[in-house]
């Protein structure tokens, strides 16, 4: 589908139908664009599977729900910690278990500006381990049932993906020599969106047509996704700018994320997001992506370092 044919308002929730018997998986609802994504698809009918790594701030998010919306809205909860792989597994095969269809995926959460090294519980730098191996993994592991589904994985990057080095630095991943936070933010949100299209690739090799893979960033939005892991002056200087009209509301952040899940014919070799100035706020639709995400020797080589770094061997 062509963006231009949604108007000048762009995508918004208004476009999607009623998702009764639909089952959506989020990563991250606890709050931001994931809390919101999650409220908006269970006010159309579908079922929510929540992936959260606090099981105290996942009742109280259900709660608030439940409040919200009302109390018969379907919704599961599981916990998962995308900074340790072995969680990962331990909640992919639960999803497995008690989910008989994914119809989306949506790998929302994420953790940003980690002011100094650290590592995962596998020994990945934290933005690394936590944005894309984590990711990387739980996406391979739900994929046989997201394609039974004929279902879609949705990826949440970040314009940050263009901020950093324009390629991966495959010589130092856990950044030991030069590590900066957003350099690594960066770079992780890039890993993530080149393997939506690497993935794209290869199930097109395979003969695939049913499973969906699309990548879209959520914009400038008043999230806590800095609030909780930047550092003190990044924080305050956030804080000032959640102010000012350069940063739209979380639920306006969640609709590319929507977009990708529930729009029917969707193309997707795009990138979604907001199309304002520096693609910050503004009405949801199309946004170039620069030529640097979609290299395709480095790709190639992020997909076998991913592969070799969670010992996970997608199946096709």
């Amino acid at each position: 589908m062509n963006t231009n044919q949604l108007g000048n308002q762009g995508w918004t929730p208004e476009r999607i139908g009623n998702l009764n018997g639909k089952t959506y998986v989020i990563t991250g609802t606890t709050s931001g664009t994931g809390f919101e994504a999650a409220k908006i698809l269970l006010s159309k009918g579908a079922k929510v599977v929540m992936l959260n790594r606090n099981p105290k701030k996942t009742a109280d998010t259900i709660a608030t729900l439940k409040q919200e919306l009302n109390n018969n809205i379907n919704v599961l909860s599981i916990q998962m910690d995308l900074a340790e792989q072995a969680s990962v597994k331990r909640a992919a095969e639960e999803v497995l278990k008690t989910v008989p269809q994914i119809d989306a995926l949506l790998c929302n959460a994420a953790i940003a500006q980690v002011p100094t090294q650290t590592f995962t519980a596998d020994g990945f730098e934290s933005q690394l381990g936590v944005n894309h191996y984590g990711n990387f993994l739980l996406q391979g592991l739900l994929y046989p049932l997201i394609e039974e589904s004929k279902g879609r994985i949705v990826t949440v990057g970040s314009m940050g993906y263009n901020l950093g080095i324009k390629t991966i630095q495959f010589d130092d991943m856990n950044w030991d020599k030069n590590y900066s936070p957003n350099s690594v933010y960066s770079q992780s949100k890039l890993a993530q969106i080149m393997c939506v299209y690497e993935l794209q690739d290869r199930l097109k090799k395979e003969g695939k047509a049913n499973v969906k893979v699309y990548a879209c960033h959520p914009g400038a939005s008043s999230t806590s996704l800095i609030k909780t892991s930047g550092s003190l002056m990044t924080r305050f200087v956030w804080q000032i700018m959640k102010l000012t009209p350069l940063v739209q509301s979380a639920e306006k952040g969640s609709y590319p994320e929507l977009m990708c899940a529930t729009e029917p014919d969707l193309d997707q070799n795009g990138f979604y997001g907001p199309t304002g100035r520096n693609y910050w706020t503004g009405p949801v639709g199309e946004c170039k992506l620069e030529p640097h995400a979609k290299d395709k020797p480095v790709m190639e080589r992020l997909w076998e370092v991913s592969e070799k770094a969670t010992g996970f061997q997608w199946n096709f």
